[in-house]
């Protein structure tokens, strides 16, 4: 197919954008930049961002391994030396103290002569519910993009899909060990989302809410907090449902939005962190069922970390896109791509909200019209 703009110019942006790449990589222009006061900083953090770029794989393991050997734990309330801190954890002192050095450099830990105590980013990490198990997950991630072209040719057979069984939508229960793993990693993560996501919403007008989706209840539970006289309503697999700490007055509703209808009565069906596990057509066919549930008037909220579309974003579009291509069924979507399956599906006045963390949620909130659907979306 032939190129429509070849041969014509390229725009401005993008002339003044090849002349600075051009001097970036001009060892004399380099030279002069280190010469210069002002040119010298900028020079220097870019490299420093280079170099971050290519050792991000030996923080990430650096990091894997002071959660698996808790040492982060071990010296929230007592410093120790290495030498001290080398039995309890059954590594040789000489390569503890290269863990604790770079646990310090990443700014985990603090050193103070030969002895280390966590630092206020280390205490911060485990204050952070769910974070050390998602850390230790990820040892199916790193295994996955072991051969990272290979990965993204999709010559492998990524694990980490065989984590997510229910993502395939395989006939029968999930087995309960995957069931109790799924439960666990999805309730210590959904704290956070739920209390991010509830700082951008409004419920005071709803009458009743059921959360598609929501695993053990997290994101119910906050909400009960904040809006104590409203309805809950709880969907999601009966294995999952069964286990869902709630109290007594919530409904709880087993199945599976692939194959069953959603139960009517709820205004307003959230979302949250489901739609970036499918692939658009399992996402077209649930936010149908949403639809069809939902009242005229009716709410849907969205809420997952999403890409940041024609502006990549530098957490979403490098973590989470990887990682739910890893998934394989999956995709780390843009607020504007969600709009579009909503209006697809029949729903209007659609909003999106970017969170203030964003690499933990966005908004985006759509309504079933009450009468004819009138085209709307500030999602851009």
């Amino acid at each position: 197919m032939t190129d429509p703009t070849a041969g014509l110019p390229a725009p401005r942006a993008w002339r003044l954008d090849g002349l600075a790449n051009r001097l970036a990589a001009s060892p004399r222009f380099r030279s002069i930049c280190a010469r210069v006061p002002g040119l010298r900083r900028i020079a220097r953090a870019e490299g420093a961002a280079l170099f971050d770029l290519m050792q991000g794989f030996v923080q990430s393991q650096m990091l894997r391994a002071l959660v698996e050997l808790r040492v982060l734990d071990m010296l929230a309330d007592t410093p120790a030396t290495a030498a001290t801190l080398s039995p309890r954890v059954q590594v040789p002192p000489e390569r503890l103290a290269v863990l604790l050095q770079a646990g310090a450099a990443m700014g985990l830990l603090r050193r103070r002569g030969d002895r280390y105590a966590l630092a206020r980013r280390g205490a911060a990490f485990l204050s952070v519910p769910g974070l050390a198990e998602m850390v230790r997950h990820h040892g199916v991630l790193y295994d996955d993009l072991a051969d990272p072209v290979a990965f993204i040719r999709g010559e492998t057979t990524p694990g980490l899909a065989d984590f997510w069984p229910y993502v395939f939508g395989a006939g029968g229960p999930m087995p309960p060990e995957a069931t109790e793993r799924y439960s666990r990693l999805m309730a210590d993560s959904q704290s956070l989302v739920a209390e991010e996501a509830l700082a951008h919403v409004s419920l005071g007008s709803a009458r009743r809410l059921m959360d598609v989706g929501g695993g053990t209840g997290t994101f119910l539970r906050a909400v009960r907090q904040r809006y104590p006289a409203l309805e809950l309503a709880l969907f999601d697999l009966p294995g999952v449902v069964e286990q869902a700490a709630l109290p007594a007055d919530v409904a709880r509703h087993g199945g599976s939005f692939r194959t069953d209808p959603l139960p009517a009565g709820a205004d307003v069906i959230s979302l949250v962190r489901v739609l970036y596990d499918h692939s658009d057509a399992t996402v077209r066919a649930l936010l149908a069922r949403v639809h069809a549930a939902l009242p005229p008037g009716g709410r849907v909220l969205v809420i997952e970390p999403m890409s940041g579309g024609k502006r990549p974003d530098p957490q979403t579009d490098v973590y989470f896109s990887v990682y739910t291509m890893a998934m394989q069924t999956g995709r780390t979507r843009s607020a504007e791509a969600i709009s579009g399956l909503l209006s697809e599906a029949g729903f209007a006045e659609i909003s999106c909200e970017k969170g203030h963390i964003r690499y933990l949620t966005s908004l985006v909130e759509a309504h079933k019209p009450k009468g004819r659907a009138v085209d709307g979306t500030d999602c851009q």
